[in-house]
């Protein structure tokens, strides 16, 4: 599998994020921001689980709602406050012609979602509107991972968390891409192996048992299981579907992050998906689907599996990816010996 959302043609990721090489949990900068831009005429859909959400415009993504297309998509630190960044994506959109357009002008359509990061780094230091400029600015098929963008102040469990990516082709020419930013209230190692709790991702990523005493280490960190998390994600494919089939996927997409994090949706936990579908690729409905079926159920369940699969293999790709910030912990920092001597990641690689 490859994996990045920029994999869709036409969807493009940016960041920006400010951090101090001496942030601590209280004191310092240590947050960020990321942004998909879609082509014009991209439809979209969002499922919301867990007990503590942060977003905006998600009942536009109701099928039933009037708008059909989505502008950006725009995953933040800074917890509420990080919701009015997204005013400088408006501000970069409209100044792009992008957006609803009216006799004034236009009016961009941008849903969010925010994660809880204000404890690492100082509470007051967080994204901002030039933030959400500076990062469509930046935005490209390009895109780094780990501790970057939104990922900056995220926690994964007993791990840093941060920023992953992955993307698979389907036999019918479809891409899936997914972007996640972790940060979980649920570990996404077993803190008694060292590795992922889906065993295929073991040899996907060329893993092996950490020795005794790196897991020893482990075993003695305590998942904060706090209150104030959440992992938000956009997937993106270029296959034409309506918004109802994406808010279908967005659904299957979630067993993803259920895979690949112990405990998922949790109270303590926001987690939100969006699909985004470009048009790109029409795909006909098998001859035999029922007439009571809708024609697009096969390609969305083929659609919503790949996701499934993006997402999980997106999250785990984030924690190994991330670099330390404010004395959390990272999986390569405590666990060196969970890597062959020869690292890669076999049938799959992560960038957005």
């Amino acid at each position: 599998m490859h994996i990045d959302t920029a994999a869709v043609h036409g969807s493009d990721c940016g960041q920006h994020h400010r951090l101090d090489h001496d942030a601590t949990k209280g004191s310092g900068w240590a947050s960020g921001v990321t942004v998909v831009l879609t082509p014009p005429g991209t439809v979209g859909a969002v499922d919301v689980r867990g007990g503590a959400p942060g977003t905006r415009e998600t009942d536009l993504l109701d099928p039933a709602n009037s708008v059909r297309y989505v502008d950006a998509v725009w995953l933040t630190g800074g917890s509420a406050f990080g919701l009015a960044a997204a005013d400088g994506v408006m501000r970069w959109l409209e100044e792009h012609d992008r957006g609803v357009a009216m006799d004034g002008g236009v009016v961009p359509i941008v849903p969010a979602a925010v994660i809880f990061d204000l404890e690492v780094g100082g509470w007051s230091n967080r994204p901002t509107a030039e933030f959400g400029y500076d990062a469509c600015g930046t935005a490209g098929t390009e895109v780094a991972v780990g501790t970057v963008g939104a990922g900056v102040g995220a926690c994964a469990g007993v791990f840093k968390g941060g920023v992953g990516t992955a993307s698979i082709t389907l036999p019918t020419g479809v891409t899936v891409g997914a972007l996640v930013v972790v940060n979980s209230a649920g570990n996404v190692v077993d803190q008694a192996t060292g590795l992922p709790w889906l065993s295929y991702l073991v040899d996907e990523f060329e893993l092996t048992p950490p020795p005794a005493e790196q897991l020893a280490e482990l075993a003695m960190l305590e998942s904060p299981l706090s209150s104030l998390n959440t992992t938000i994600a956009v997937v993106a494919t270029d296959a034409a579907l309506s918004p109802a089939a994406c808010r279908q996927i967005a659904s299957t997409a979630h067993d993803g992050l259920a895979r690949s994090i112990r405990p998922a949706h949790t109270p303590a936990d926001g987690d939100t998906v969006f699909v985004l579908a470009t048009g790109a690729i029409e795909v006909a409905p098998p001859a035999d689907v029922p007439a009571a079926f809708s024609p697009e159920a096969p390609l969305a369940t083929a659609v919503g599996s790949a996701a499934a699969d993006c997402l999980a293999h997106a999250v785990l790709s984030a924690v190994i990816a991330a670099d330390p910030v404010a004395d959390i912990p990272t999986y390569r920092g405590l666990l060196p010996g969970a890597f062959r001597p020869t690292e890669g990641q076999a049938g799959m690689s992560s960038h957005v």
